[in-house]
C-alpha cells in the first residue's frame, strides 16, 4: 500500500508537470471546458482528499465528519469538491505552484507514516484504499485534459492497444452469477455493493472491441447522416454536433486521420475504437444489427474463465443506466455514486490510462451518454 501511494503521487506530478511544461499551470492559462479541471486544482483536490480521509479521519463528506483543520490555512475552501463549484476553480486565488507541490508532499508523508502504524485489517486500511483509488482515477482525468488540450502524453501512454486477435464472438450459455461485491474482504465503492444474484440468459458476445477500421465502415456507409440509426436522444445530440465521425478524426486525402496528445497521425484500422458517446455507439450497433452488452453480461464473460474474452483496453458502453444494486447503501464518500445514479451510464473494464491495480471486473464505472473526452469504446452482442 505504501509503495501503491507513492507510485499514484509521482505518476500525478509527472503528468502535471506534463501540463505545466504546456503553459496549463495557472488557471487562468487553462480554457474553461466542463468536462476538466485546471490541473493546479485536481493536484490541490488530490492531497486535500487523502488529508480528509486520512489525516483528518473524516467518516464522510460531511464537514462535522472530520478532525481538525487542513494544513492549509484555507485548504476545505479551495479544494472540497462538494462546496466549490466547477466554474469557480478557475477563479479561485490558490497558492503557487511551489506551494501547492509542498503541500503534496507533506500530505503524503504524513500518510505514509500513519499507515506504518496501523492494524493490517480491512477497516484500518479502507481510507488508505479509497485514498488510493481516487488519486488512480484523477490520474487518469489529467489524461483526459492533456488529450483535450493537446498536450503531449508520456511515450508509454501516447498510443492504445490493438484489439487481440480472437474468434469475433463467445456464446456463454448464462445461469445465476454473484453481482458485485467482493466475496473475501478488500475494497470497493459502494454502487458494487450488496451483492447479489442475478440471471443472465443465454447470450453471444464480441471477444474484442469494436476497431477503428470496423467502424470506420458505418461512417462510410452514411451513419452520421441516416437518424433512423439514431435514438432520440441520440438525434438531439447529434443536431448540437458538427460531426460525421468520431471526436479527434480527420480524414485527409482518402484517408482517416486521429489527434493523439496533440499529435495527428494516421488512424489505425486495428485500435478499438475510443473518444465515441454511447450514443455513437448504439447508432453503430442499430446499423450493424447488434446490440450493446447489459453490464451484467459482461461481467458475467470477464468473469467467466473462458479464453478469448479481452478487455482493459478501453472502458466500453454497456446498455445499462447507472443505478443502485439492491439493499445500496452510501459509503463514507457519499457523493461518490448517488447523485449519478439514473443519469449517467454504466461503463466497464478499463482503459491503456488506467494502472493495473485499479483494473477489476466487477468495477464499475459511469458517466453521462455524450462525454467523448474520456477513453471509452464498446464491444456489441447478438440479439
Amino acid at each position: 500500500m505504501s509503495d501503491a501511494l507513492q507510485s499514484a503521487r509521482n505518476y500525478t506530478l509527472r503528468l502535471f508537470d506534463c501540463l505545466a511544461q504546456a503553459g496549463y499551470d495557472l488557471p487562468s492559462r487553462v480554457p474553461y471546458v466542463a468536462t476538466i479541471n485546471p490541473p493546479l486544482w485536481e493536484l490541490g483536490h488530490i492531497a486535500w482528499f487523502a488529508e480528509w480521509y486520512i489525516l483528518r479521519q473524516a467518516a464522510s463528506s460531511h464537514p462535522a465528519d472530520a478532525v481538525g483543520n487542513s494544513l492549509l490555512t484555507r485548504g476545505d475552501d479551495w479544494f472540497d469538491s462538494n462546496t466549490v463549484g466547477h466554474r469557480s476553480r478557475w477563479t479561485l486565488d490558490l497558492p503557487n505552484t511551489g506551494s501547492l507541490k509542498t503541500y503534496c508532499n507533506e500530505v503524503l508523508d504524513r500518510v505514509l507514516d500513519k499507515l506504518s502504524r496501523e492494524a493490517n485489517v480491512d477497516a484500518a486500511l479502507y481510507p488508505y484504499r479509497l485514498v488510493l483509488a481516487h488519486e488512480d482515477m484523477h490520474g487518469e482525468a489529467l489524461l483526459h485534459a492533456m488529450q483535450l488540450l493537446g498536450v503531449e502524453a508520456p511515450p508509454e501512454l501516447a498510443r492504445g492497444r490493438n484489439a487481440a486477435a480472437a474468434p469475433r464472438e463467445i456464446h456463454y450459455p448464462g445461469g445465476t452469477i454473484r453481482l458485485g461485491g467482493p466475496q473475501d474482504g478488500g475494497f470497493v465503492f459502494d454502487n458494487e455493493k450488496a451483492a447479489h444474484a442475478c440471471y443472465v440468459p443465454p447470450f453471444a458476445i464480441d471477444a474484442t472491441l469494436v476497431t477503428n477500421d470496423q467502424f470506420a465502415e458505418f461512417v462510410a456507409d452514411g451513419g452520421y447522416q441516416r437518424a433512423g440509426y439514431w435514438s432520440k436522444a441520440g438525434q438531439a445530440w447529434l443536431m448540437g454536433q458538427e460531426r460525421s465521425a468520431p471526436r479527434y478524426w480527420r480524414r485527409d486525402r482518402g484517408r482517416w486521420l486521429a489527434s493523439r496528445f496533440g499529435q495527428l497521425r494516421t488512424l489505425d484500422p486495428h485500435e478499438a475504437v475510443r473518444h465515441v458517446t454511447l450514443y455513437e455507439a448504439q447508432a453503430y450497433c442499430m446499423w450493424a444489427e447488434r446490440r450493446l452488452p447489459a453490464e451484467a453480461e459482461w461481467e458475467y464473460a470477464a468473469l467467466s474463465g473462458q479464453p478469448g474474452f479481452s478487455w482493459g483496453q478501453l472502458w466500453e458502453w454497456t446498455a445499462s443506466p447507472f443505478e443502485p444494486y439492491p439493499g445500496f447503501e452510501a459509503g463514507p464518500y457519499r457523493e461518490y455514486s448517488a447523485p449519478w445514479f439514473m443519469t449517467h451510464q454504466v461503463l466497464r473494464g478499463a482503459s491503456f490510462a488506467t494502472p493495473s491495480r485499479f483494473g477489476s471486473a466487477r468495477f464499475r464505472n459511469f458517466y453521462l451518454p455524450e462525454r467523448d473526452d474520456i477513453f471509452a469504446g464498446f464491444r456489441t452482442c447478438a440479439y
